[in-house]
């Protein structure tokens, strides 16, 4: 799905830079490395579908992107089925059986819980619980040793009427006007899970958590259904390194201080890398419409992958 090398893309200059931190020595990724540091531990990836290019990335990292027999797929385990019916299933989870790793993902892309409001209605409105964490994560927590979370691009007022969820806080219909803005609401959620996950580290002393910044979008000239483009394909044409100490997500930032739960901060290292995007090689490409939010695999996400290995 977002392989370029297989669309009509035809420069890959993307592909050969590193990230490289100032005086600091990263351990370099490699799958082994990646597995003997993970012996006997899950990783989960919890989040929307730029978390989904995460564990895709982190998958074809390991694994070198060939299939193996030794890879086990355990979705079952969590739950993680296609429904009759859909497109794909919740999320995948895979097992390494020569370190005994689990690596998974959960597709969650508000981090909160939703609940349907009639569940013998096919056509229901959910109830969008902004302060209680999605059912499966506090179903799996006690399995999981590393988490990643993340959230950000869906929080528009067109995803929440197509998506049909209703804000909720406390169990009932939000009335409250300042959450019920998308700012406000986002804001909440991401501080409710982080101090709920936060609550529950002492009982998991061996837990790892992570909540990773926003991944950037690069639409010029318009938005994505308004004809905007990232047809840049030289890297770093807008700069070459993060100057500034603080991060470009300030909501994540916000969100962790005081708490035991890490920030995963890849905003402004991915944000010189325009040139990184699907852009215009989607492999379902509609015509006239640019793909300036997700990734080419390998790529950028890649990074995300190797900085969360030094962090680990």
């Amino acid at each position: 799905m977002w392989a370029c090398r297989l669309t009509q893309r035809t420069d890959f200059a993307y592909e050969k830079f590193q990230w490289q931190p100032k005086n600091c020595k990263m351990d370099k990724f490699t799958g082994s490395n990646f597995l003997r540091r993970m012996q006997d531990k899950t990783l989960a990836f919890i989040g929307d579908s730029l978390g989904r290019q995460q564990f895709q990335s982190l998958m074809c990292m390991i694994t070198g992107g060939k299939e193996s027999p030794d890879v086990t797929s355990v979705g079952w385990k969590y739950g993680l089925v296609k429904a009759r019916g859909a497109l794909r299933p919740d999320g995948w989870a895979y097992w390494f059986p020569g370190t005994n790793t689990t690596i998974l993902y959960y597709w969650s892309a508000s981090l909160c819980d939703l609940e349907p409001l009639n569940s013998t209605n096919p056509t229901t409105d959910y109830a969008m619980h902004l302060d209680r964490p999605p059912a499966f994560l506090r179903r799996f927590l006690n399995k999981f040793d590393v988490l990643v979370l993340n959230t950000g691009h869906h929080w528009n007022r067109g995803k929440l009427k197509a998506n049909k969820w209703v804000m909720h806080v406390g169990g009932v219909p939000n009335t409250d006007t300042k959450i019920a803005e998308i700012g406000g609401a986002k804001n909440l959620t991401i501080h409710s899970i982080v101090k709920w996950v936060d609550s529950q580290l002492p009982k998991y002393p061996g837990l790892k958590a992570f909540y990773r910044t926003i991944s950037p979008r690069h639409f010029f000239n318009g938005d994505w259904n308004t004809g905007g483009s990232c047809d840049n394909t030289t890297p770093l044409s807008d700069g070459k390194e993060v100057l500034k100490d603080e991060s470009l997500d300030p909501v994540a930032v916000a969100a962790v201080k005081g708490t035991r739960v890490k920030v995963l901060d890849i905003t402004a290292s991915s944000q010189l890398r325009d040139e990184g995007h699907i852009s215009r090689y989607s492999i379902r490409a509609t015509p006239g419409v640019q793909d300036c939010l997700h990734w080419c695999l390998p790529g950028i996400p890649d990074m995300w992958n190797e900085i969360l290995f030094a962090q680990l």
